[in-house]
This record gives C-alpha cells, sequence and structure tokens, in this order.
C-alpha cells in the first residue's frame, strides 16, 4: 500500500512540529537543571539543598532521556518518509496499519512485529 502524498506531507508537517517543541523542550530543561548553574559548585549550600538539586538533575536527566528517545524516532520517521519507505515495517516488510500509524506516526514495526519484539 502506497501512501498518498497529501497524507504523508500533512504527517510530515505534524513531526516537523512536533520536533521542534521536543528540542524547544529539551533547550529548557538544560536551562532548569541545577548543574547547569556552574557556580554551584562554590556556594555552600546546606545538604538538604544538595539533595534537593540531586533529586531535581536526576527528574531532568529522566525527563530528556524520554525527549531524546522521542526526536530519535520522530527523525528516522521523517527520513523513512523522504526515503519512500514509510509505513513498511523495517522487520517484514509489510506495510504497517494507517490505524497504527494514526495512534503512533513514527511506528517503525507491524502490530505483530512488534509483539514479537517485545518478547
Amino acid at each position: 500500500m502506497k501512501f498518498p502524498r497529501n497524507l504523508l506531507d500533512n504527517v510530515y508537517n505534524n513531526m516537523v512540529g512536533l520536533k521542534s517543541k521536543i528540542e524547544q523542550r529539551l533547550s529548557s530543561l538544560k536551562l532548569q537543571d541545577p548543574f547547569s548553574d556552574p557556580d554551584r559548585l562554590n556556594d555552600n549550600a546546606a545538604s538538604d539543598t544538595d539533595a534537593k538539586e540531586e533529586s531535581s538533575h536526576e527528574r531532568m536527566e529522566a525527563l530528556e532521556k524520554v525527549l531524546k528517545s522521542q526526536l530519535e524516532e520522530i527523525n528516522l520517521a521523517l527520513e523513512r518518509i523522504n526515503k519512500g519507505t514509510y509505513g513498511k515495517c523495517l522487520n517484514c516488510g509489510k506495510t504497517i496499519s494507517p490505524e497504527r500509524l494514526a495512534i503512533k506516526p513514527s511506528a517503525r514495526y507491524c502490530v505483530d512485529c512488534e509483539r514479537k519484539k517485545e518478547k
């Protein structure tokens, strides 16, 4: 099944918009990370403040990891759109159902292969 160009253009534009939002969020997170302040090491903060900063930093790192993973998925999907392979399972080569792509536009595998991969 070949996807209509107007549908691919719509998916592409939505992904580019989402990519931009994720990149902005990543930039914002870096500014919010207490460990990004170089003067942090020179202050004599109380141990409870240090613990708060450490906890906040760990949350930021976890969120950053999730966002980078989403960004990678989007970039791979954009690449597949550009190559003309979008919507084909990377494992078996069958067409990924439009319903699955509607739910997860960056899907790389059909439902059957995704289930096998998860096991």
